[in-house]
């Protein structure tokens, strides 16, 4: 496999040209099927002034476009997964300015390759209005400046690759001054007309920033009160899961193509295997919020490789990141 270093040693003039002729090659190895269509996960970046977490995604992105360097496939598309900012829930306009400012200029200066982008809870802007001191009526409101920053109408789209059909969900919703993880009606309706029209042998990837289903929130729930038949029960959150997993599970039966579903939100990494589809959840940048590891995971992006059988390679990759003071 040609890759750029092995270009440059081989008396090419420039990296530009290196570059552009890797970036051709791996393009035609994928549509002629020699390797699978190659997506770094990058979920959770929460980037915010402080914490050095501008330097921090910096080293990640260069992380992500050195794989061919050290002798492994090149990435083919980076989809962030949601939380691309610390917060704007509950900041006000200043604040929410200054962190989408500094994720463009990070994303402009330290990353060449085609981003797509999913948003997450910490990405809508004002929903905490007694805190955000929003009233609803701005133009930027809610999920539009997040839509702004990822050049797109809606917080949700769906697009074709490698050999895949790839939908980008938006699974924020409000509740009270808060969030659960679910759909509304208008997407749910878009989703199932963009299924039907995708072909049986094409296989399809779902990301969402919520998962769509996970055992973490049960291995961390609380006691909760008892059921109608009077035993014990757990407490769940719906701002941890999608509240609406069983009509997912209902519309994957249905579209036995839907492979695999990718999530962050979690800030951990995890998989399940269930019905007929694996599920990941692909840790943080940002780990625990750029002070250290969370529950043990570490700083780092996920590697993931669609196939052209239609089966899936995941894993999680630690980009050398340690916290600043």
């Amino acid at each position: 496999m040609l890759t750029r270093r092995s270009l440059v040693k081989a008396g090419l003039a420039g990296l530009g040209s290196a570059q552009a002729l890797l970036a051709s090659t791996t393009a035609a190895e994928v549509s002629a099927g020699r390797r699978p269509f190659r997506i770094a996960h990058l979920t959770d970046i929460h980037i915010q002034p402080e914490l050095e977490s501008a330097k921090g995604l910096a080293s990640c992105f260069a992380h992500v476009q050195s794989l061919a360097e050290r002798g492994d496939e090149p990435v083919d598309l980076i989809i962030t997964g949601g939380d691309t900012i610390m917060d704007c829930m509950e900041a006000g306009r200043d604040r929410t300015q200054t962190q989408w400012d500094l994720w463009k200029k990070v994303k402009a200066d330290a990353c060449s390759l085609e981003m797509r982008s999913v948003v997450g809870n910490h990405d809508v802007w004002g929903w905490t209005k007694s805190k955000a001191k929003t009233t609803g009526a701005e133009p930027l409101y809610g999920k539009a400046w997040a839509c702004e920053q990822f050049g797109r109408a809606l917080p949700y789209e769906s697009f074709d690759r490698g050999g895949w059909h790839v939908v980008l969900l938006d699974s924020v919703f409000p509740h009270g001054e808060g969030y659960i993880g679910t759909l509304d009606d208008a997407q749910w309706d878009w989703l199932e007309r963009d299924l039907a029209a995708v072909p049986a042998t094409t296989p399809v990837l779902i990301v969402s920033h919520i998962p769509i289903l996970s055992v973490h929130p049960l291995a961390t729930a609380a006691a909760g009160a008892p059921g109608k038949d009077g035993k014990p029960s757990f407490a769940l959150s719906g701002g941890l899961v999608h509240v609406d997993h069983p009509k997912f599970q209902a519309l994957f039966a249905r579209h036995p193509n839907v492979k695999a579903c990718l999530s962050g939100h979690l800030h951990i990494v995890e998989r399940i295997d269930f019905g007929g589809v694996t599920y990941l959840c692909n840790g943080a940048v940002s780990a625990s919020w750029w002070k250290g590891k969370h529950r043990g995971t570490d700083f780092g992006y996920a590697v993931v490789d669609l196939c052209h059988d239609g089966t899936l390679e995941c894993r999680y990759v630690p980009y050398g990141w340690t916290a600043r003071t």
